[in-house]
Protein backbone atom coordinates (compact mmCIF):
# COMPACT_ATOMS: atom_id res chain seq x y z
CA UNK A 1 0.00 0.00 0.00
CA UNK A 2 1.01 3.31 -1.04
CA UNK A 3 2.32 5.37 1.99
CA UNK A 4 -0.20 8.41 2.10
CA UNK A 5 1.83 9.94 5.04
CA UNK A 6 3.36 14.06 4.14
CA UNK A 7 3.51 15.53 7.38
CA UNK A 8 6.84 17.65 7.93
CA UNK A 9 9.38 16.25 10.09
CA UNK A 10 11.44 19.30 10.60
CA UNK A 11 10.17 22.88 10.48
CA UNK A 12 13.73 23.89 9.82
CA UNK A 13 13.42 26.57 7.05
CA UNK A 14 9.85 27.38 7.11
CA UNK A 15 8.60 30.78 7.05
CA UNK A 16 5.98 30.72 9.60
CA UNK A 17 4.20 34.29 10.60
CA UNK A 18 3.33 34.46 14.47
CA UNK A 19 0.31 36.90 15.12
CA UNK A 20 0.86 38.77 18.10
CA UNK A 21 4.31 37.35 18.73
CA UNK A 22 5.93 39.92 20.73
CA UNK A 23 4.16 38.99 24.27
CA UNK A 24 3.30 36.08 26.31
CA UNK A 25 1.68 32.77 24.69
CA UNK A 26 2.90 34.32 21.08
CA UNK A 27 6.33 34.78 22.69
CA UNK A 28 6.40 31.53 23.57
CA UNK A 29 5.57 30.13 20.55
CA UNK A 30 7.74 32.33 18.47
CA UNK A 31 10.72 31.26 21.07
CA UNK A 32 9.56 27.10 20.12
CA UNK A 33 9.52 27.55 16.59
CA UNK A 34 13.10 29.11 16.69
CA UNK A 35 14.18 26.52 18.15
CA UNK A 36 12.81 23.77 15.80
CA UNK A 37 14.79 26.25 13.54
CA UNK A 38 12.14 27.64 11.64
CA UNK A 39 12.12 30.97 10.04
CA UNK A 40 9.81 32.71 12.32
CA UNK A 41 8.15 35.76 11.20
CA UNK A 42 6.82 38.26 14.30
CA UNK A 43 4.14 40.81 14.06
CA UNK A 44 2.96 43.17 16.41
CA UNK A 45 0.65 45.28 16.62
CA UNK A 46 1.70 48.34 19.68
CA UNK A 47 4.11 46.42 21.70
CA UNK A 48 7.31 47.30 19.68
CA UNK A 49 9.60 46.90 22.30
CA UNK A 50 8.85 43.39 23.31
CA UNK A 51 8.45 42.64 19.83
CA UNK A 52 12.24 43.32 18.87
CA UNK A 53 13.50 41.60 21.95
CA UNK A 54 11.01 38.47 21.27
CA UNK A 55 13.00 38.81 17.20
CA UNK A 56 16.56 39.34 19.09
CA UNK A 57 15.68 35.89 21.24
CA UNK A 58 14.24 34.01 17.85
CA UNK A 59 17.42 34.69 16.21
CA UNK A 60 16.74 38.13 14.80
CA UNK A 61 13.56 37.58 13.49
CA UNK A 62 12.27 40.02 10.84
CA UNK A 63 9.43 42.49 12.29
CA UNK A 64 6.09 42.88 10.69
CA UNK A 65 3.82 45.44 12.11
CA UNK A 66 0.22 45.53 11.24
CA UNK A 67 -3.31 46.98 13.40
CA UNK A 68 -5.19 43.39 12.53
CA UNK A 69 -8.38 45.74 12.90
CA UNK A 70 -7.87 46.95 9.40
CA UNK A 71 -8.39 44.32 6.64
CA UNK A 72 -6.04 46.79 4.18
CA UNK A 73 -3.17 46.48 6.72
CA UNK A 74 -3.97 42.56 7.01
CA UNK A 75 -3.41 42.79 3.34
CA UNK A 76 -0.22 44.92 3.25
CA UNK A 77 1.37 42.54 6.06
CA UNK A 78 1.26 39.68 3.78
CA UNK A 79 2.72 41.00 0.89
CA UNK A 80 5.28 42.05 2.97
CA UNK A 81 5.94 38.85 3.75
CA UNK A 82 5.97 37.46 0.59
CA UNK A 83 8.11 40.16 -0.93
CA UNK A 84 10.87 40.07 2.38
CA UNK A 85 10.79 36.02 2.45
CA UNK A 86 9.25 34.63 -0.31
CA UNK A 87 6.88 32.30 0.81
CA UNK A 88 4.76 31.34 3.24
CA UNK A 89 4.51 27.71 4.86
CA UNK A 90 2.85 28.29 8.02
CA UNK A 91 0.68 30.74 10.05
CA UNK A 92 -0.14 30.95 13.81
CA UNK A 93 -3.61 32.99 14.78
CA UNK A 94 -2.48 33.84 18.02
CA UNK A 95 -2.74 37.54 18.35
CA UNK A 96 -6.23 38.38 20.62
CA UNK A 97 -8.17 40.71 22.88
CA UNK A 98 -9.85 40.09 26.17
CA UNK A 99 -12.24 41.95 28.18
CA UNK A 100 -15.02 40.94 30.86
CA UNK A 101 -18.38 42.57 31.20
CA UNK A 102 -21.84 41.72 32.28
CA UNK A 103 -23.59 41.15 28.80
CA UNK A 104 -26.58 43.49 29.25
CA UNK A 105 -23.74 46.19 29.89
CA UNK A 106 -21.76 45.29 26.33
CA UNK A 107 -21.80 48.01 24.16
CA UNK A 108 -21.29 47.80 20.01
CA UNK A 109 -17.91 49.53 20.76
CA UNK A 110 -17.39 46.33 23.62
CA UNK A 111 -18.17 43.85 20.91
CA UNK A 112 -16.85 45.61 17.90
CA UNK A 113 -12.95 45.60 20.13
CA UNK A 114 -13.45 41.97 21.11
CA UNK A 115 -14.27 40.50 17.29
CA UNK A 116 -12.61 42.98 15.12
CA UNK A 117 -9.26 40.98 16.22
CA UNK A 118 -10.74 38.24 17.60
CA UNK A 119 -12.31 36.62 15.09
CA UNK A 120 -12.50 39.02 11.92
CA UNK A 121 -8.88 39.36 11.78
CA UNK A 122 -8.02 35.47 12.06
CA UNK A 123 -10.64 34.98 9.08
CA UNK A 124 -8.88 37.96 6.57
CA UNK A 125 -5.52 36.12 8.09
CA UNK A 126 -6.07 32.83 7.03
CA UNK A 127 -7.66 33.88 3.66
CA UNK A 128 -4.32 35.71 2.69
CA UNK A 129 -1.77 33.05 4.06
CA UNK A 130 -3.86 30.69 1.85
CA UNK A 131 -3.41 32.61 -1.18
CA UNK A 132 0.35 32.64 -0.62
CA UNK A 133 0.54 28.86 0.10
CA UNK A 134 -0.93 27.81 -2.51
CA UNK A 135 1.74 29.24 -4.71
CA UNK A 136 3.91 27.72 -2.79
CA UNK A 137 2.09 23.63 -2.76
CA UNK A 138 0.62 23.92 0.52
CA UNK A 139 1.07 25.05 4.34
CA UNK A 140 -0.19 24.79 7.82
CA UNK A 141 -2.79 27.00 9.72
CA UNK A 142 -2.98 26.80 13.77
CA UNK A 143 -5.71 29.35 15.13
CA UNK A 144 -5.15 29.82 18.96
CA UNK A 145 -8.94 29.28 19.77
CA UNK A 146 -9.89 29.46 24.18
CA UNK A 147 -11.29 27.29 26.73
CA UNK A 148 -14.03 30.17 26.55
CA UNK A 149 -14.80 28.97 23.10
CA UNK A 150 -15.80 25.36 24.60
CA UNK A 151 -17.18 26.87 27.80
CA UNK A 152 -19.12 29.42 28.57
CA UNK A 153 -18.03 31.98 30.85
CA UNK A 154 -20.68 34.38 32.13
CA UNK A 155 -19.25 37.44 32.50
CA UNK A 156 -17.50 36.92 29.12
CA UNK A 157 -20.28 36.43 26.60
CA UNK A 158 -18.78 38.35 23.64
CA UNK A 159 -15.55 36.59 24.14
CA UNK A 160 -16.96 33.24 24.10
CA UNK A 161 -18.64 34.23 21.04
CA UNK A 162 -15.42 35.69 19.15
CA UNK A 163 -13.54 31.99 20.03
CA UNK A 164 -16.31 29.58 19.49
CA UNK A 165 -16.27 31.33 16.33
CA UNK A 166 -12.73 30.81 15.79
CA UNK A 167 -13.48 26.88 16.36
CA UNK A 168 -15.73 26.67 13.52
CA UNK A 169 -14.09 29.04 11.19
CA UNK A 170 -11.22 26.36 11.91
CA UNK A 171 -13.38 23.76 10.88
CA UNK A 172 -14.66 25.20 7.66
CA UNK A 173 -12.25 26.65 6.22
CA UNK A 174 -10.04 23.43 6.70
CA UNK A 175 -12.79 21.87 3.92
CA UNK A 176 -12.62 24.72 2.23
CA UNK A 177 -8.29 24.90 1.82
CA UNK A 178 -8.34 21.14 1.91
CA UNK A 179 -6.31 18.91 0.75
CA UNK A 180 -2.78 21.43 0.47
CA UNK A 181 -3.87 23.50 3.74
CA UNK A 182 -4.29 22.01 6.61
CA UNK A 183 -6.36 24.79 9.39
CA UNK A 184 -6.32 23.54 13.15
CA UNK A 185 -7.09 25.28 16.75
CA UNK A 186 -5.78 25.02 20.25
CA UNK A 187 -7.63 25.69 23.38
CA UNK A 188 -5.43 27.03 25.96
CA UNK A 189 -6.81 27.04 29.59
CA UNK A 190 -5.31 28.71 32.12
CA UNK A 191 -1.83 30.20 31.47
CA UNK A 192 -0.77 31.99 34.15
CA UNK A 193 1.56 35.51 33.79
CA UNK A 194 2.31 37.75 36.48
CA UNK A 195 -1.11 39.71 36.22
CA UNK A 196 -3.22 37.03 36.95
CA UNK A 197 -6.29 38.12 38.83
CA UNK A 198 -8.35 36.07 40.84
CA UNK A 199 -10.61 34.56 38.40
CA UNK A 200 -7.74 33.09 36.41
CA UNK A 201 -6.82 31.50 39.80
CA UNK A 202 -10.04 29.97 40.80
CA UNK A 203 -9.85 28.46 37.08
CA UNK A 204 -6.06 26.74 37.51
CA UNK A 205 -7.32 25.87 41.52
CA UNK A 206 -10.33 23.84 39.40
CA UNK A 207 -7.61 22.49 36.96
CA UNK A 208 -7.56 18.54 37.46
CA UNK A 209 -3.89 18.48 36.51
CA UNK A 210 -3.48 20.77 39.98
CA UNK A 211 -1.74 24.24 37.68
CA UNK A 212 -1.99 26.37 35.36
CA UNK A 213 0.15 25.78 31.96
CA UNK A 214 2.86 26.98 30.23
CA UNK A 215 3.37 28.87 26.97
CA UNK A 216 5.36 25.75 25.80
CA UNK A 217 3.09 23.43 26.46
CA UNK A 218 0.55 25.64 24.01
CA UNK A 219 3.56 25.96 21.30
CA UNK A 220 4.07 22.09 21.57
CA UNK A 221 0.26 21.79 20.15
CA UNK A 222 0.81 23.96 17.71
CA UNK A 223 3.99 22.41 16.94
CA UNK A 224 2.13 19.09 16.82
CA UNK A 225 -0.14 20.84 13.95
CA UNK A 226 2.10 22.48 12.15
CA UNK A 227 4.32 19.33 11.27
CA UNK A 228 1.01 17.02 11.10
CA UNK A 229 0.12 15.52 7.79
CA UNK A 230 -3.16 16.51 5.69
CA UNK A 231 -5.01 13.42 7.79
CA UNK A 232 -5.06 16.09 10.67
CA UNK A 233 -7.06 19.05 9.76
CA UNK A 234 -10.38 20.93 11.16
CA UNK A 235 -9.13 19.48 14.66
CA UNK A 236 -9.40 21.23 18.15
CA UNK A 237 -6.92 20.56 20.94
CA UNK A 238 -7.38 21.60 24.10
CA UNK A 239 -4.70 22.35 26.35
CA UNK A 240 -6.13 22.52 29.97
CA UNK A 241 -5.22 20.26 32.46
CA UNK A 242 -8.04 19.11 32.03
CA UNK A 243 -10.25 21.62 32.81
CA UNK A 244 -13.10 21.74 29.95
CA UNK A 245 -13.91 17.91 31.09
CA UNK A 246 -15.04 19.26 34.50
Amino acid sequence: MANRRSETDTLAGKVILVTGAARRIGRGIALSLAEEGARVAIHYGRSEAEARSTAADCGGAPLFQANLESVPEIVRMFADVEARLGRLDGLVNNAARFSRFDPLEITEKDWDFIHSVNLKAVFFCCQQAARLMKNTGGGRIVNISSLGGIRPWANHAHYCASKAGVIMLTRALAKAFAPGITVNSVAPGAIPFDDIDDSGKRMIAATPAGRGGTPAEIAAAVIYFLKASNFVTGQLLAVDGGLSQR
